[in-house]
């Protein structure tokens, strides 16, 4: 035999050995990893706005997302929302369905909804401003996956969004 050929194969022997050492290592290091960033869920609690629990376990919206951030502040306020509701762009006509109050009046504790993206947007009215209608709403996954944000909005734009009361009466 050629000790050319044997070097050759050996050497190719290594490296498919080190490739599959590292894919095999990557196989377990990968749920390991993951573990880990699920069992971080109080990261809520680095961007949070609020002094208050991160997860609820009445809040079956997927975590990081709008519709937990509005489903999860509502359950805060006393005012809890049914799981059922979908996507952000089905809340409204799920809202009204369920007997909620769905208007253009922003008030404290409404859920802010828009049909805006593929799978629409809700968030949560923070605050109006008597003096001249402006309101501020807190909302999640807009900037990132699982970050807050808050923002105000003027009063002229409130015919632009759905506003879901609670149920049966207006807040």
């Amino acid at each position: 035999m050629n000790p050319l050929l044997f070097m050759k194969s050996t050497s190719s022997l290594k490296v498919e050995v080190m490739v599959v050492c590292a894919v095999v290592a990557l196989l377990f290091l990968m749920p390991v990893v993951v573990l880990a960033s699920v069992a971080n869920i109080p990261s809520l609690a680095k961007h949070s706005l609020f002094d208050q629990p991160a997860v609820a376990a009445s809040d079956l919206y997927e975590y990081g997302n709008c519709t937990y951030w509005a489903a999860l502040r509502r359950i805060q306020i006393g005012n809890p929302i049914p799981n059922s509701w979908g996507n952000a762009n089905t809340w409204a006509i799920s809202a009204l369905l369920g007997g909620y109050k769905v208007d253009h009046t922003p008030t404290y504790g409404a859920i802010m909804q828009t049909d805006i993206a593929p799978l629409g947007h809700v968030a949560f009215v923070e605050d109006v401003s008597t003096v001249d209608g402006s309101w501020t709403i807190s909302e999640m996954n807009v900037i990132g996956w699982d970050e807050l944000d808050q923002k105000t909005e003027p009063a002229s734009a409130a015919k632009n969004f759905n506003f879901i009361h609670d149920k049966n009466n207006a807040q």
